[in-house]
């Protein structure tokens, strides 16, 4: 493995390295010093995890969905610290500041030749089959990697997989700069996606159960709605 170490966090046993962790097992959550650090496979990043966020399918997750076992999180922002392969492309992330995408699929069923996030094998960051975000460090193939431009801080890319969901209602819907958009929730993706809404100049507003979140998005010109306000207004 190509890799340097910049301010280590995990501990040195005899042979064995051993890192921070929040682990689920059995629906029971539990904070360690001593989950063994991840080796990356061939293709695969070593990466320092700076932010993690928690999402409500981390709280699914420990009520039984997905029947996972393991490290939780799949909302990250973190540095490259080593790659495991001879690729002068690959080993270019070493360094750099990545986000990841969180499915990571055979590539060798049918299913992945043209849709491989909806490969039926695949592992998901934190979901399953892969340890997640919630420790000092994760690996993840270089091939599902972006790197994050400077001036955008590790407290907004943390953002970037909830974002990335909002988008892909742009790519399944077809939304005209004339047309109205109502969304309803006032979650973490709800209120993304009244952002990301108005943002793009559509008329948008927001139907939900918190007022305290609303200013998040009433700054951005969404009109805000608690259940049985909005009458005939949409």
């Amino acid at each position: 493995m190509h890799a340097f170490i910049v301010g280590k966090c995990y501990r040195v046993v005899g042979q064995l390295r051993y890192m921070r962790a929040v682990v689920l097992k059995n629906n029971e959550i539990a904070f360690t010093t001593e989950y063994p650090l991840p080796e990356p496979s061939a293709g695969e990043a070593l990466v320092k995890v700076s932010l993690a966020g928690i999402c409500n399918t981390d709280l699914e997750l420990t009520k039984g969905y997905m029947g996972f076992s393991g490290v939780l999180g799949h909302e990250f922002v973190g540095t490259v610290i080593g790659v495991n392969s001879s690729n002068k492309k690959e080993n270019d992330f070493i360094g750099k500041r990545v986000v990841g995408e969180i499915n990571i699929p055979c590539m060798v069923c049918e299913t992945c030749r043209n849709m491989p996030r909806h490969c039926p094998s695949r592992k998901v960051l934190g979901i399953s089959q892969k340890d997640g975000a919630f420790a000092d460090y994760l690996t993840m193939p270089v091939s599902n990697l972006h790197v994050v431009p400077d001036e955008v801080p590790d407290e907004d890319a943390v953002f970037t997989e909830p974002l990335a969901a909002c988008l892909e209602v742009l790519e399944q819907l077809k939304i005209t700069p004339s047309n109205s958009v109502a969304v309803i929730g006032d979650g973490k993706v709800g209120l993304l996606m009244a952002q990301l809404m108005a943002d793009l100049g559509h008329k948008t507003s927001l139907i939900g159960k918190h007022e305290d979140r609303f200013l998040i998005v009433e700054e951005l010109g969404v009109e805000t709605y608690l259940p049985g306000q909005m009458n005939e207004k949409v």
